[in-house]
């Protein structure tokens, strides 16, 4: 083993420390370059390359107005396969790629002036192509005994991997957020204890109608839904890490800050996100608002539950007919005949209310459907006059049952039996809302009362007025029938009344 060296021996003793780098600067010719032989060094350029020989950082130092480099085992590292051809190079040409920003950097650094740089992209050729990197850079001149600038000294820290991957974030991030502003349900973010909103997409904004929530917790920009128990629904996601879901939820938003309620109903989940250690740090809520499909669905319930109530009436109808209709006949012919016109003016007056999807019918529509076969060809038998009027479902089957009975009795014993006779049928409303109809007969035959009542009398006289709550009289004048139904306008609307007229 050799004796330790003195400076006398070993001009290269003030390195310190070996490794490749050192043994590269104690092979080297250093003659050839504008530093000269090491033996007449000065002592700052000594110094300065033992202190970047002990960093961990790569550091290079460009000496003289050439730029000899000179740099540590880190920088080796990143100048990759131009290691070590570098060394001993003047800067321009080693970088030539970047000649000129290491030009500006020589001349700022030689007049005693500092140089940062944060994430600087620059193309240099490491592995025998371009590529893009990005450093951080920071220059300082290195002075010489009389204190003035020798050279420069540069930290290099390469970044490249963080800034790609920090790009890769932000362009995942840009892609996420374009889903999310995109996506056909409503979504938010929801972070920390309190539930602080940091991002909703356009569709939860449309939910809470538009109200500007962002950065404020659930509790101060939502506050009514803290007794609807939703907060306290999130503080349980967020405690226990479980994901919590709800389907057809009620609740009852503000559409703005002083507005009434509004009842939505709302599919969701609240899914915790935990952070590496574990714990729950966010959650997300995504759903759809089908308050719509709540609704159809409810509705299409109420038809159901409609149409059960009015067939069982229609049945009932339909058996009252055979009932009352087989008591005042005959003959078998008959009774077939009888009933089959009744239920087939049951069927059209069905057919008027159906096309109005049971809501209710125009009334001169209603009596017109129901006469419409028992006009006469070639002239206008039937006259039908009043103000345009919407009827209730149960009033129109009604009448439209008492117009088929008249016509019926007016046919076999009346003004329609007779070629010239006519039938007029007028409605009116007086200021107190009182509704009265009169069917008048002209032309026909001399009627008079009969001691026999059969089931379109009874219809007329005593079912009708008691389904319309109101009366019904019947006279018979040497002109003709004159049949009078009075009522207000709460039956024929088929709104509840207290008392009959």
């Amino acid at each position: 083993m050799p004796d330790i060296a003195t400076e006398e021996n070993d001009p290269f003793q003030f390195l310190g420390r070996d490794g490749e780098v050192a043994r590269i600067i104690r092979a080297f010719d250093w003659s050839s370059t504008p530093l000269g032989k090491v033996e007449d060094w000065s002592a700052p350029l000594r110094t300065a390359i033992a202190l970047l020989l002990q960093s961990p950082v790569p550091i290079v130092m460009l000496w003289g107005e050439d730029g000899v480099m000179i740099y540590n085992d880190a920088y080796s590292v990143f100048a990759g396969h131009r290691h070590p051809a570098l060394f001993g190079s003047n800067v321009r040409e080693g970088w030539a790629e970047i000649a000129d920003f290491n030009d500006n950097v020589m001349k700022v650094g030689l007049a005693g002036k500092t140089l940062a740089y944060r994430d600087q992209e620059l193309t240099l050729h490491r592995k025998g192509y371009p590529e893009q990197v990005w450093m951080d850079l920071d220059y300082s001149p290195v002075l010489d005994e009389a204190g003035k600038p020798a050279g420069v000294i540069a930290i290099v820290v390469e970044t490249t991997e963080r800034v790609l991957a920090e790009r890769r974030n932000r362009q995942e991030f840009q892609r996420l957020q374009s889903l999310f502003s995109q996506a056909p349900t409503f979504m938010a973010m929801l972070t920390g204890p309190r539930h602080r909103f940091v991002m909703l997409n356009p569709e939860y904004r449309k939910l809470i109608g538009n109200r500007e929530v962002d950065g404020q917790d659930i509790a101060d920009a939502l506050p009514e839904v803290i007794e609807q128990g939703f907060v306290k629904l999130l503080d349980q996601v967020f405690q226990s890490g479980e994901p919590v879901s709800r389907t057809a939820q009620r609740v009852m938003l503000r559409w703005t800050d002083d507005g009434p309620l509004e009842e939505r109903h709302v599919d969701f989940v609240y899914q915790p996100i935990r952070s590496d250690s574990g714990t729950v740090e966010h959650i997300f809520v995504q759903g759809s608002d089908v308050t719509e499909r709540v609704r159809a669905e409810n509705h299409q319930q109420l038809l159901i539950n409609e149409l059960n109530h009015r067939v069982k009436n229609t049945l009932a109808s339909i058996q009252s007919i055979v009932t009352q209709t087989l008591r005042g006949v005959q003959t078998k012919e008959e009774a077939s005949k009888a009933i089959s016109s009744r239920i087939l003016a049951l069927s059209r007056a069905h057919n008027v209310l159906t096309n109005e999807n049971w809501d209710g019918a125009d009334l001169h529509t209603m009596i017109e459907n129901a006469l419409d076969a028992f006009q006469q060809a070639g002239r206008e038998a039937i006259n039908i006059t009043g103000p345009k009027l919407r009827v209730g479902p149960h009033a129109a089957l009604s009448m439209a049952l008492a117009m088929h009975e008249l016509a019926t009795n007016a046919v076999k014993y009346g003004a329609l039996s007779t070629p010239d006779g006519l039938v007029d049928i007028e409605w009116s409303i007086d200021a107190d809302d009182i509704f009265r109809l009169v069917w008048t007969e002209i032309g026909g035959p001399a009627v008079t009362k009969s001691d026999r009542q059969g089931f379109g009398s009874r219809l007329i006289l005593q079912v009708l007025p008691r389904e319309l709550q109101g009366k019904a009289e019947l006279s018979y004048e040497p002109t003709g029938v004159v049949f009078t139904l009075t009522t207000t306008m709460d039956a024929v609307s088929d709104r509840p009344v207290a008392s009959g007229v």
